[in-house]
């Protein structure tokens, strides 16, 4: 135990002394006794350890919490951050592009990932309910508007950027070669890319975490060349014409006054919500039957497609006056397999 103690306040007065060489005023480090580092210090990551009779090996990171360090550093003024990217990390790897439909590598290199020093404020999906529906290979081919504001309105975020990974393993085990790309926006716009190899398996995370760094670095680069910005077309309000508002108090108004004696009610009617339905499309009929059969469910106001993939999976948007268990009993009632996450639908045959 002395001797992890030890280790460790080495770790923290070494990490000190980077921190001031990369962010400092210049020259050496002040020299700080160890509580006072101590006090600084928000966590101790154990990478890596060995632990003998008489001697401690380590590789240990050292994560300062930022405003108790930043007024040490003289660092007390507002840093300037991009506005919420929401992160779709994308895994090519077997020759099948993966998201969040399973755990993948890459998404826990990204999810593990320390973003405080970044100046890219990182929206990271956790991947459970109908993120692995909504957030797909396919979505970064999709360029309707109306569909990312969505996406995008759903994790509170202002534009999207996609790191995309691909592993390439020359045998089982043996060396891996991975390429790794950096694109952002509707549009699927390149920023960047570059290639880095791993000797064995093992050595994969490690160089999925350098990857990572590498990817931050080409965002924060053109953060701040301005080209990475929110993309205006994704935040356009629609127009509502004020004058054809009080037009229909009027004329409901004038057909109560009618006939005496008439008392008004409020009309109750279900309350009317939108969700996304997701259904599997293997040629033109198959969309034509999806949205027959969405359309004849009774409660649903409109149906309109706002995605198209012949030989893969489309989706529609529903209007329907009602809530989603209730659609979803509807269309399992025509023989329809349903999975039911949040705000969304997928159906198939």
């Amino acid at each position: 135990e002395d001797a992890r103690a030890n280790g460790w306040r080495e770790a923290q007065r070494k990490a000190w002394e980077k921190l001031w060489e990369s962010n400092g005023s210049g020259g050496a480090a002040p020299g700080l006794d160890d509580g006072t580092i101590e006090s600084m210090v928000s966590a101790v990551v154990v990478e890596h350890e060995q632990v003998g009779p008489r001697r401690y090996i380590a590789t240990l990171g050292v994560i300062f919490d930022r405003a108790r360090m930043g007024e040490r550093l003289g660092m007390t003024g507002a840093r300037a951050r991009s506005a919420p990217l929401l992160v779709i990390p994308v895994l090519y790897q077997g020759g099948v592009a993966t998201v969040f439909e399973t755990r993948t590598p890459w998404q826990k290199a990204w999810a593990d990932y320390r973003t405080g020093n970044s100046a890219i404020d990182y929206v990271r999906p956790i991947g459970a309910g109908s993120d692995s529906l909504l957030l797909t290979a396919g979505q970064l081919d999709r360029r309707s508007r109306n569909w990312w504001r969505m996406i995008l309105d759903e994790f509170g975020a202002s534009d999207v950027i996609m790191p995309i990974a691909r592993l390439e393993r020359e045998y089982p085990g043996g060396p891996v070669q991975g390429t790794f790309t950096a694109r952002y926006g509707p549009d699927n716009r390149f920023l960047g890319s570059f290639t880095l190899n791993a000797k064995s398996e093992a050595e994969v995370p490690k160089m999925l975490e350098q990857a990572i760094g590498q990817l931050d670095k080409i965002f924060s680069q053109a953060l701040a060349g301005g080209v990475l910005k929110p993309d205006p077309t994704l935040n356009m309000v629609t127009q509502i014409d004020q004058a054809l508002i009080p037009a229909p108090v009027t004329m409901q108004a004038e057909s109560v006054g009618d006939e005496p004696g008439a008392v008004a009610a409020a009309p109750t009617a279900a309350a009317t919500n939108t969700f996304t339905v997701q259904f599997a499309t293997e040629d033109a009929a198959a969309v034509d039957a999806g949205m027959a059969a969405v359309r004849s469910v009774a409660g649903v106001k409109g149906a309109s497609s706002t995605s198209i993939a012949i030989g893969g999976t489309s989706v529609m948007r529903v209007t329907y006056a009602g809530e989603m268990d209730a659609l979803a009993a509807a269309l399992r009632a025509q023989g329809w397999r349903v999975t039911v996450g949040a705000g969304a639908l997928s159906i198939r045959k």
